[in-house]
């Protein structure tokens, strides 16, 4: 490394060195403009008597020409004389003009690599970034690794009732194995409840009770729990979980997701930007995975060398303005990540206080499930189904969402 920093100082000084001279000794060779005019009028005298010799001009044009152009010479070199017949160019000038290159090209060149480069990093070169992360993600840690790293914490947002109901519901599975529709609403009990281990083992039963009519769905639930259950770190078996998802529908949006993620994690940025473009042209604003790319695909397309990504206007989640999308693109992702929160947060309080559509209850409601804030999915779901206990139908479009978020069968 400290080769590397030594020939890369050599290099910037000796070029800022070799333009400096240049800026130092510069000189014009050709001399002023007038010296010029000079050398065009002895030509002109010349072509005069070449023009007498083959009699194309008589006599007296000829002692004409030669007398204006006589004139011409004189006053043009009275002008070199006046003006100075040097090319040097200031001094001081060039001194501070030298001064600021050789700044700009040191200063500049160590800036621009302190921005751009890894220091202390060595030459790697794409095979060799490649083969690392092959590497990488054939040695990250397993998944029970990866979650005893996971701190327990208590979900403080669950209501005691539902608490209480999810307690039996664990017991009434346990007297019945093969319950599939109770080892179904367990699984989404135990995740909107934030034990993803219960979530997906539950899961994991479900998918053993259907067998070979499993569906990628399925498949993608369990690792999603999975991935949850990791922190977020998205594991070895549940990438074979994505894979078997991903045999059974190409197109399912979560399992597209969390490839994605992988490749990510596993220093496949292109990857994995490649994957989520793909996937955000080809999905619904108000898909579930859509919050969590948005806030992160920017990012991504610098990391795999995209520096002019624009995420596709069709791709803007519902309810925010012009101002909001194009606000969003100069935001980092953390504050992206912020603004869809406030977004939220400002439907939850128009709705808490002047209603509205079943459509945005579920929105409502799936939204918060992709935020994590399943304690208050659930508190919504629970007021949603008094408001619209009259009205069936409103009812059945909020429990779409509420069943995109887990909560309910």
């Amino acid at each position: 490394m400290t080769f590397f920093w030594i020939a890369t100082v050599g290099l910037a000084v000796a070029m800022a060195g070799l333009l400096v001279l240049a800026l130092l000794r510069g000189q014009r060779n050709t001399g002023p403009a007038e010296a010029f005019d000079v050398q065009v009028y002895r030509d002109q005298l010349t072509e005069v008597d070449r023009d007498l010799a083959r009699g194309v001009i008589s006599d007296e044009d000829a002692e004409r020409l030669r007398t204006e152009i006589s004139r011409r010479i004189l006053s043009a070199d009275a002008k070199v004389q006046a003006t100075g017949a040097g090319g040097d160019q200031p001094k001081t000038l060039g001194g501070a003009v030298a001064m600021l290159v050789a700044a700009l090209v040191v200063g500049g060149s160590f800036w621009l690599y302190g921005q751009l480069g890894a220091p202390g990093y060595g030459d790697l070169g794409l095979s060799s970034r490649m083969e690392m992360a092959q590497l990488a993600r054939e040695n990250r840690p397993l998944q029970e690794e990866a979650e005893a790293q996971i701190p327990e914490v208590a979900n403080p947002d669950v209501q005691p009732e539902y608490g209480d109901l999810v307690q039996r519901l664990r017991g009434a599975v346990a007297e019945r194995p093969n319950d599939l529709q109770g080892h179904i609403l367990l699984a989404r009990s135990e995740a909107a409840m934030g034990n993803y281990v219960a979530a997906y083992e539950a899961q994991e039963r479900v998918l053993s009770i259907k067998g070979d009519s499993s569906t990628a769905s399925d498949y993608a639930d369990l690792a999603d729990m999975m991935v949850l259950a990791a922190g977020g770190y998205v594991s070895p078996e549940a990438e074979r979980v994505l894979e078997a998802a991903l045999a059974r529908d190409p197109q399912n949006g979560v399992a597209r997701y969390y490839m994605g993620l992988m490749m990510a994690q596993t220093g496949r940025p292109d990857i994995a930007f490649r994957l989520w473009d793909q996937l955000v042209r080809q999905s619904p604003a108000d898909a579930a995975w859509m919050p969590p790319i948005l806030a992160q695909i920017e990012d991504m397309a610098f990391r795999a060398g995209v520096s002019d990504y624009q995420v596709p206007r069709a791709a803007a989640l519902p309810g925010p303005t012009a101002d909001d999308v194009e606000a969003a693109g100069e935001m980092t992702p953390e504050e992206r990540q912020e603004m869809i929160r406030g977004m939220v947060a400002q439907l939850s309080d128009r709705l808490a206080t002047e209603g509205g559509p079943p459509e945005d209850w579920a929105r409502l409601i799936t939204s918060l499930a992709v935020l994590g804030d399943q304690g208050q999915a659930i508190a919504v779901w629970n007021n949603a189904q008094e408001v619209f206990a009259e009205n069936p139908d409103a009812l059945e479009i909020v429990r779409e969402g509420a069943r995109a978020a887990g909560l309910v069968l």
